[in-house]
């Protein structure tokens, strides 16, 4: 009889592994009592177990508890550990489908010791896997990471390809939530062979659902659908009517954002049907949500409503913040286009408050902004709706409370960052993770040398050099994982409190003066606006829409960056630039007319502060005509008005407050310059003592081909010489090189100049950066790049940081944290203000510029911002450099006073 219990429970165990339910709990039923007669308490916790495990897969969660914790009494009775730890986890899942999170966790808790004391690393990985889940599920992704990776990693070591496929899925559902479609994308083409190879049939469909998922998020419709249509036939083989009903919506939502609507209604309803026949709660309050977009796009708002309402109470019960964030956000949308936004302003703010809960949790910045930036819209929608009730009720406050909105979604982690850039985090964390960081920064440079060997030898395959490209991308992110754990575990970050946007009355108490406007923008999909704050008012202004703006700012930055262009003439370009057929004169009259002319009377002789965004960012608002100025009679802005940028009005005031806790350094002025890039420079050529050959010189990478910037020689010498030798610290040749700039002693300058070239990697804005000398004094290559990441790590409490480099001032656009360049790195590093470029300079006018620029500042006392605008008005009333090309790309960031 024991032997036949054990092999009808194992017959059974076939039928369940190919999901006939029914057989395989035929089979069980059997098995049971058998085990019963011959007292095989241990066998009948098993068999117990796997009847548990049917009704878990069929749906009924009541009957899968009952049969489990029967299991687990039995376990417990006759000491079988791994027994306990099995039936926990399984626990530990029916309660985590309940929607009871904690539950799970309570469970998963408590069978993690016991895998881990029977040495069951499958066992052990496993539950890593759905502890992680749970911490995914309740939004918090950082949390889920770290678990996931722990599982991936124990899966990798026993060779469990099941286990490691399903971590892999999950990953890839962690950087797809937080807006990292390439990541996420990466994880799942590394699962979905595996779960090929294993014959895994429902983690295959579950995983060419997921991909289908990015590309539609990705905007590539035809994509999705072709993944998705692999996924379905794969679930109804399996009889996975879970996965079935989520692919079924995921072909609704194509549909649906390709306007078939009666299409889309068409999915979403089979979904519901199949969700609610599993009784899923997570994919009924999906389709709910999703049938009422239907029902509201085809102006059925009553019926949409109905089906949002219905959808909120189980999102809530599952305790998903985030599809919680978007039936509110789905709401407060329907009621605005019914006039009730007062109703929609609670359900917007609510969904904010969620949005502004998430983010906390994750303390990979990379990931926090990611994530922060698929939620713009959002907040967007907010700022649009508190503006239309300002217009409604024009006393009652609504254009303060919009500007405040503005300032929650600009900048944010930029924010978080200088708060903990001021705090020491590293204390108190273990001291292995401090190692790991070291190790890593370590690699990165030692890649980083590597491959500029490669590049520089002109002898290399493009397999080379992406097997390179990857190895640096990967140590990147495993450095950002690093130093989230180190957040993660830190004391001091953890007794952090969150930096909040300034209010209106704290914009104007805290970041203006008597002589200055802040003028900030934000761009819309419908409309844009501004608002212009002074210490005492604010006014706003509705613009046209984002387009419109963005198309005649790049058209402007087309004719800037033309040498011989003069702002009075009327130069006309053509079709061929790629921005259509326009004149100059027409160009400028539209910008005036959209961001000046509203407010022309009230900036008259002021400091304006701008907050800009989107294309925004980078048009110098210097180089704009005075108001009332035009055509021939043309003066720019520059004449009569100090212009700087600040990311957000929230962020200087962080940067004004950390500062007044610092002491000033004791000395004046530190100059890198003048770099040797290039192998035939003949400093080098000396150091060989003879020329290399053209014929053998290699073709260099352009991406890591350099000219000399002979004239930064001369800049760093007129600069140094306004200073007394005794306060300066020069580095030019060879020895403006990395070791010396990450090294201590600039700390103790006011200010730092570079004058080098920049380097722009809109792809890893972390691998954006400056370039020093690329060459030691015997010749030898050594990795010359000072990279985002690296300025993060200096230490340079300087009042002031120029960058005298080529388009140090850009980087990657990010919702919601606008252009992460340089400037943010050195603010990172200590410094309240930036002076950087936003095109390719000229050499020679832009040591004119910083010989006036440093003269007033050293000379006269002026502050920069006023230094700079003397600087350029000089440049620009000097015929050989009138044109903007020449004067209008340095802007300065931050702090004015």
């Amino acid at each position: 009889k024991a032997g036949q219990a054990v092999t009808l429970n194992n017959i059974g165990g076939v039928y369940d592994a190919l999901g006939d339910k029914q057989q395989a709990l035929s089979y069980y039923n059997q098995s049971l009592p058998l085990r019963r007669q011959v007292g095989d308490k241990t066998g009948e916790a098993i068999t117990l177990n796997n009847i548990g495990g049917i009704y878990d897969a069929l749906g009924d969660k009541q009957q899968a508890l009952a049969f489990y914790n029967q299991s687990l009494v039995l376990s417990r009775q006759v000491g079988d550990k791994a027994g306990q730890a099995v039936t926990l986890n399984n626990i530990g899942r029916v309660y985590d489908s309940l929607a009871d999170k904690q539950q799970a966790l309570k469970y998963y808790n408590q069978s993690l010791p016991l895998r881990r004391q029977v040495g069951d690393k499958t066992g052990e990985a496993a539950t890593l896997n759905n502890i992680g889940s749970v911490y995914d599920g309740l939004g918090d992704k950082q949390q889920a990471l770290a678990f996931y990776n722990q599982s991936l990693t124990l899966s990798k070591q026993v060779g469990d390809k099941v286990g490691e496929a399903t971590t892999l899925n999950n990953i890839g559902g962690v950087y797809n939530a937080l807006g990292d479609k390439q990541q996420a994308l990466k994880y799942y083409n590394q699962c979905l062979p595996l779960r090929q190879q294993i014959g895994d049939k429902t983690g295959e469909a579950v995983t060419l659902n997921n991909i289908g998922r990015v590309y539609d998020s990705l905007g590539d419709k035809q994509q999705a659908l072709k993944y998705y249509n692999q996924s379905m036939p794969l679930r109804r083989q399996v009889g996975d009517k879970t996965g079935e009903a989520v692919t079924l919506n995921n072909i609704g939502r194509v549909y649906d954002s390709l306007g078939d609507k009666q299409q889309a209604l068409k999915y979403y309803n089979q979904s519901l049907s199949l969700s609610q026949q599993v009784r899923d709660k997570a994919g009924v309050a999906t389709s709910l949500n999703n049938i009422g977009g239907v029902y509201s796009a085809l102006g059925q708002k009553q019926q949409a409503l109905v089906y949002y309402n219905q959808s909120l109470p189980l999102r809530r019960q599952m305790r998903d913040q985030a599809g919680e964030a978007i039936t509110l956000y789905n709401i407060a949308y329907l009621e605005r286009d019914q006039g009730n936004l007062k109703q929609s302003l609670i359900q917007i703010e609510a969904a904010i408050k969620l949005i502004e809960n998430l983010r906390t949790k994750i303390t990979n910045e990379q990931l926090r902004t990611s994530y922060f930036a698929s939620q713009q819209t959002i907040y967007q929608f907010c700022n649009d709706l508190l503006m239309q009730l300002h217009k409604q009720y024009p006393n009652q406050g609504y254009d303060g409370l919009a500007l405040q909105t503005s300032e929650k979604y600009r900048s944010r982690s930029l924010l978080e960052l200088l708060t903990e850039a001021n705090a020491d985090i590293r204390q108190g964390v273990e001291p292995k993770l401090l190692e790991a960081e070291q190790k890593l920064q370590q690699r990165l440079d030692a890649t980083e040398k590597r491959r500029l060997e490669l590049y520089t030898s002109g002898q290399y395959t493009p397999a080379q050099a992406q097997v390179l490209e990857n190895e640096l991308a990967a140590l990147l992110k495993d450095y950002q994982d690093v130093q989230a754990q180190i957040r993660l575990t830190s004391p001091k970050y953890a007794a952090l409190t969150q930096p909040q946007p300034l209010s209106l009355k704290e914009i104007q108490q805290q970041v203006l003066d008597d002589d200055t406007l802040l003028l900030e923008y934000a761009l819309g999909e419908e409309r844009s606006y501004l608002w212009m704050v002074s210490k005492t008012s604010i006014s706003s202004y509705e613009l046209p829409k984002r387009a419109d703006i963005e198309k005649v700012v790049k058209q402007f930055n087309y004719l800037l960056k033309i040498r011989y262009y003069r702002l009075s003439a009327n130069t006309k370009i053509d079709a061929s630039s790629g921005l259509g057929t326009f004149s100059s004169y027409e160009v400028l009259e539209k910008l005036n007319q959209t961001l000046l002319k509203p407010i022309a009377e009230k900036i008259k002789n002021k400091r304006l502060v701008i907050v800009g965004d989107g294309a925004l960012q980078y048009l110098p608002f210097s180089a704009l005509p005075q108001p009332g100025t035009s055509g021939k009679n043309f003066k720019p802005l520059l004449e009569t008005n100090e212009i700087l940028y600040v990311p957000s009005a929230s962020t200087l005031a962080v940067i004004r407050r950390e500062h007044k806790e610092r002491k000033i350094p004791p000395k004046a002025l530190a100059v890198i310059a003048d770099a040797v890039f290039s192998n035939d420079d003949d400093r080098l050529t000396r150091i060989i003592h003879q020329p290399i050959p053209k014929q053998i010189i290699p073709q260099i990478n352009p991406n890591f081909s350099f000219e000399r910037l002979s004239f930064t020689r001369q800049e760093a010498e007129n600069i140094l010489a306004l200073v007394p030798k005794s306060q300066t610290l020069q580095a030019l040749d060879f020895a403006a090189n990395r070791a010396f700039v990450t090294s201590s002693q600039l700390s103790e300058y006011r200010i730092i100049h570079f004058a080098t070239h920049g380097i722009l990697d809109t792809e890893n804005p972390a691998l954006s950066g400056v370039v020093l000398s690329l060459f030691d004094q015997q010749g030898r290559l050594q990795n010359g790049f000072l990279r985002l990441q690296d300025i993060f790590n200096l230490k340079l409490p300087a009042e002031l940081i120029v960058l005298s480099a080529c388009e140090t001032g850009l980087s990657k656009e990010i919702k919601g944290e606008g252009l992460v360049g340089l400037a943010r790195g050195f603010m990172y590093a200590g410094s309240p203000r930036v002076l950087v470029s936003l095109w390719n300079v000229d050499d020679e006018a832009t040591s004119k510029l910083m010989r006036t620029f440093y003269t007033k500042i050293l000379k006269q006392g002026m502050t920069p911002a006023a230094a700079l605008r003397e600087a350029r008005v000089e440049l620009w009333r000097d015929e050989n450099y009138s044109s903007p090309y020449y004067w209008a790309g340095f802007t300065l960031q931050g702090e004015w006073k």
